[in-house]
């Protein structure tokens, strides 16, 4: 299996709502609003993608101003590559992509709650959100 990866590779709406759903993160996007998703994708500062071949198999999706804060929205795997050092990869590219000392701040989907502390993220106590 050779993985390779793109900083903002050019993805369709469709290849993004493809890993969604091959993820399981589809339960909590609006995969079915194709204004939003695209709008999703178009907006996003920085987007990074796993790739097998021509295959999409991984997408890390930020809000950004690169230097103090980057919102990581979206980190998704499709399941069949999963426990293999992808998502881990992913967030390192987009570390790379950063200032030094800019944050990488995330909200965890419920059955990745114990994923994030094993790849370095501490959990804050005081997230809101309106």
């Amino acid at each position: 299996m050779q993985i390779h990866y793109q900083v903002n590779p050019n993805i369709t709406t469709d290849d993004f709502i493809y890993i969604l759903e091959r993820s399981s993160l589809a339960e909590r996007r609006p995969i079915n609003d194709r204004t939003c998703m695209e709008g999703m994708l178009q907006h996003a500062d920085l987007t990074i993608c796993a790739f097998e071949g021509e295959k999409i198999i991984g997408i890390a999706r930020s809000i950004t101003d690169f230097h103090y804060c980057c919102y990581l929205s979206d980190l998704a795997i499709d399941e069949t590559y999963q426990h293999q050092g992808i998502g881990k990869a992913l967030v390192e590219q987009t570390k790379q992509q950063l200032a030094q000392n800019c944050k990488l701040i995330l909200l965890s989907a419920p059955k990745a709650t114990t994923y994030y502390p094993k790849i370095g993220f501490t959990q804050h106590p005081s997230a809101w959100y309106l």
